[in-house]
């Protein structure tokens, strides 16, 4: 086992991990520290929960000690990218936490937060600046900050960067900064458009990577239960019931819908909360304060919102709604087993999502286990309406059930159907809790959303909340 003395770290690093529970380098560390060390341009490839900002991250402080100089006026000598505030948030708290008792200076700029505040912040300027794209050109164009000094790049989660558009900013702060410089990058995935930016930003870069790309932690379970969209609301909160003090996130497709998912998951006596980008700042950072603390024991979010995320506690991740992105269910479902824990993963898939399963089943190049319903038929996905048509549907509502359970959905006996896997799919592990037998005659094409003898039964107006 390489220890982080062993890895070269500057003792006052060392000293600093002491007071951490950091106690042995993760594979990702061991693998990345030594060449980032050396200067080498890198690109990694990991999961979140891997120890992915300590790898950066202390090697670049190392570097930065080493060499000692302190920034002149609103200079910058390192500079960290990330697409969201909280894991901007999160990159500095876990960067200041590694400088207890050394001269580097952290500061952060996101959106959302007092521009003038943090232009003051920044006239005697950051040996590490960690900032949201958005909010350093704001910075830039008023001459707040300069990046002429910033010898060192890092560009972390950069597939979610260019998901979220932000390849223009990158562009434009790239200019500012010398091309003499060490540039590291992160992510998760490897589509064609990142390696077409480590082309075209880092020089002879090193390669590490410690799962392959779009493959979840090993330590995950996942599932997906085949449901009517009318019948999600009832059916999370089946789930939650099974689990009873373990906190849960749960993932929805739109601010407006994740907001009333919250609410109605709040009437029915659990102690939730949600962020997403209707939130301001404050909102949405006291709200991961509180499921951080165990005060929530559910956190309804959006992909956005979400990321940077890391509270080791998370046991349970629910998909209420797949993403149109299908790299973001890896990220999604990377927020549990965090630190080599266990945790696990399910999917609500609905009529008119069956296009996204196959989408997010070719990213991890296999099929997901079925753990309740079964598999839509072809006519009840081409009936069903798509996502964003019928909207003012609450979460949870079941039009024309008239109290009669929908789509061959079990009774709400906060029960959950047994796996029933796909052709070819592998079985499913159980996911505790224990499970009900599914229903009589449910097979391939029947199920959810079918009545007696396969016909399809009609979706309503139903769609996600």
């Amino acid at each position: 086992m390489t220890s982080f003395a062993e890895l070269g770290l500057s003792p006052k690093l060392l000293k600093a991990l002491e007071k951490t529970t950091l106690k042995d380098p993760t594979p990702i560390q061991v693998q990345a520290i030594p060449h980032i060390m050396k200067g080498r341009d890198l690109m990694g490839l990991a999961q979140t929960g891997t120890g992915k900002t300590a790898a950066f991250g202390l090697p670049l402080l190392h570097r930065l000690l080493d060499i000692g100089h302190p920034p002149g006026p609103r200079n910058v000598r390192a500079l960290i990218l990330a697409p969201t505030r909280e894991l901007v948030t999160q990159i500095s708290d876990n960067l200041t936490i590694f400088t207890k008792g050394t001269p580097v200076k952290v500061l952060t700029v996101v959106g959302g937060a007092s521009l003038n505040r943090q232009a003051m912040a920044l006239a005697r300027g950051a040996d590490v600046l960690v900032a949201t794209p958005g909010r350093l050109i704001d910075l830039l164009e008023r001459g707040d900050v300069s990046l002429q000094a910033t010898g060192y790049l890092v560009l972390d989660e950069a597939d979610h960067m260019l998901d979220m558009g932000f390849i223009h900013a990158l562009r434009k702060i790239a200019k500012h900064i010398p091309l003499k410089r060490q540039t590291l990058l992160f992510s998760a995935t490897m589509p064609k458009d990142i390696e077409e930016i480590a082309g075209t930003y880092l020089r002879d870069p090193v390669r590490v990577q410690v799962a392959p790309p779009g493959k979840p932690a090993e330590k995950i379970v996942q599932g997906v239960h085949f449901i009517p969209n009318g019948d999600k609301a009832k059916l999370l909160e089946d789930y939650l019931k099974k689990h009873p003090g373990e906190q849960a996130l749960v993932f929805g497709r739109t601010k407006h819908g994740s907001e009333k998912l919250s609410k109605l998951l709040a009437q029915w006596g659990f102690k939730v909360g949600s962020i997403h980008g209707n939130k301001s700042q404050n909102q949405r950072d006291r709200t991961l304060t509180e499921f951080r603390n165990g005060e929530l024991d559910v956190l309804v979010a959006t992909d956005v919102a979400a990321r940077g995320i890391d509270i080791p506690g998370v046991r349970h991740v629910y998909n209420y709604d797949l993403p149109n992105v299908p790299e973001n269910y890896v990220h999604r479902i990377g927020r549990t087993a965090r630190a080599g824990a266990e945790g696990n993963a399910v999917a609500f898939c609905a009529p008119a999502e069956m296009g996204e399963l196959q989408a997010i089943e070719k990213v991890l190049k296999k099929q997901i286990p079925v753990i309740g319903g079964a598999p839509w038929a072809a006519d009840i996905v081409a009936a069903a309406p798509k996502p964003g048509q019928n909207r003012g549907q609450r979460p949870g509502a079941r039009p024309g059930s008239q109290g009669k359970p929908q789509g061959g959905r079990p009774e709400h006996k906060n029960q959950a159907p047994k796996p029933q896997p796909r052709p070819g799919a592998k079985p499913a592990r159980p996911m505790g809790g224990g499970q009900s037998p599914t229903r009589p005659g449910q097979g391939h094409g029947q199920g959810h959303g079918q009545g007696q003898g396969g016909k399809p039964r009609r979706q309503g107006n139903r769609q996600p909340a």
